[in-house]
């Protein structure tokens, strides 16, 4: 049975705490929003927080390990672990409706459709500048300022912007 701490933490009430960690790159969104939060299980006296990054190597999890150490280290002491598993890998599936909405607000064309839908030799894609709204974009970079984006240029309002690459 658990005791302490552990007793008096909910996992809605964990989920809330989490929700407030943003990704380091981005720092918009959440790592639920982003989907990289992948599970919260209590085991006995201890609560397993389960990641996926969103590349393998991403820079930035070792950023947001250390902020999920540090928030629950304040509120549950030594009674959790924080994991870490590559499979299944990341998706932009697994990011939130609300999550594409923050980017696109902060000027990061968001995922335009599950990468089960795109072709190896299909055309590129042209995703909506999160600026003008227009379709009428080009691709400049295949990276943009993290890996897990691309560069892009919007045509209609000249602007450039940062589009996450469907994965």
């Amino acid at each position: 049975m658990p005791s302490g701490k552990t007793a008096q933490m909910t996992k809605e009430k964990l989920l809330e705490l989490l929700s407030t960690i943003s990704d380091p790159e981005i720092p918009v969104v959440s790592i639920i929003d982003l989907g990289i939060l992948r599970t919260v299980v209590q085991m006995d006296d201890q609560w397993i927080i389960t990641i996926t990054p969103t590349y393998s190597g991403c820079p930035a999890m070792n950023m947001i390990e250390a902020q999920i150490k540090a928030l629950l280290d304040q509120e549950l002491g030594d009674a959790y672990e924080v994991r870490t598993t590559l499979h299944p890998a990341w998706t932009t599936d697994w990011m939130s409706e609300d999550g594409k909405r923050k980017l696109k607000e902060y000027g990061i064309a968001p995922p335009e459709a599950s990468p089960h839908q795109h072709k190896l030799f299909g055309a590129p894609v042209l995703p909506q500048c999160p600026h003008c709204e227009s379709k009428n974009t080009e691709r400049i970079s295949e990276y943009g300022s993290t890996a897990c984006k691309a560069m892009y240029r919007c045509i209609d309002c000249r602007e450039p912007f940062d589009y996450f690459k469907c994965h």
